[in-house]
């Protein structure tokens, strides 16, 4: 079982904490977040991992040697020279990814009490990706029809709406919260062959959601915390210290 932890972000909204620290090393209950997420993808079963790396990126390469990787396999996406965002991350990684197997993608500022394992069975054959969504609160959300299957994307504080179905209307769609963890099958790289360099994960789904079976799994009973900002890592301890 693989996984991929996006772990190369800049961590603007943690400042001043990242202007020394990769914002996946910050601690959490004195462990860093990415220490605690290999931890939980190591538990689910995940024994080949890749981590995509740019800002302070030779901290997180010195911290996972210290750790002598978690004792599974750990890869290395370097984008140290170029960060790619979300999509153009996971096209960098397609060397560590190929296979017949649907890999879990996992945002590192996530901590969530979701069951991993459940989510990534729960990845149909004939999906292309499963993405964990929820009711949240926020301001973008993402729009799917009656049988889960992503269709648009609206802004609700700007009004702006992405959809390639012609005379897309969102009010007949169901709105969820994207929470940074996604299944997604291997023949993914198939059809990201034209979308080269800096792109969104999000903006490919809605670009080929038309003829790719993108499916929305929630989850509304569940913590999530984006670790995003520093009020959020206060929430994180306490959350994680009555969660032991």
């Amino acid at each position: 079982m693989k996984a991929m932890i996006f772990a190369a972000g800049l961590g603007t909204r943690l400042k001043p904490l990242t202007d020394t620290l990769p914002k996946a090393l910050i601690p959490i209950q004195g462990e860093p977040m990415l220490g605690l997420l290999i931890c939980n993808l190591k538990a689910i079963g995940c024994n080949e991992i890749v981590i995509n790396i740019h800002h302070l990126g030779e901290q997180i390469l010195d911290y996972l040697k210290a750790n002598n990787n978690f004792g599974i396999t750990i890869h290395i996406s370097d984008e140290r020279n170029y960060l790619l965002d979300t999509g153009g991350g996971l096209k960098h990684a397609v060397n560590f990814l190929q296979g017949r197997e649907p890999f879990l993608v996992h945002n590192v500022d996530i901590l969530t009490d979701v069951d991993l394992k459940t989510f990534y069975e729960s990845h149909q054959p004939n999906a292309l990706a499963t993405l964990l969504v929820s009711k949240r609160s926020t301001s973008r959300y993402l729009l799917f029809d009656k049988n889960n299957k992503l269709c648009g994307w609206r802004n609700r504080e700007t009004g702006e709406v992405k959809s390639i179905i012609p005379y897309f209307d969102p009010s007949h769609y169901n709105e969820y919260a994207f929470n940074g963890i996604h299944v997604i099958s291997p023949q993914v790289f198939e059809l990201m062959e034209e979308w080269t360099g800096k792109f969104s994960i999000i903006d490919f789904y809605l670009s080929i959601c038309a003829k790719a079976s993108i499916y929305a799994y929630t989850a509304n009973n569940i913590t999530l915390i984006d670790i995003g900002k520093p009020e959020a890592i206060e929430k994180a301890e306490t959350w994680l210290k009555l969660a032991k």
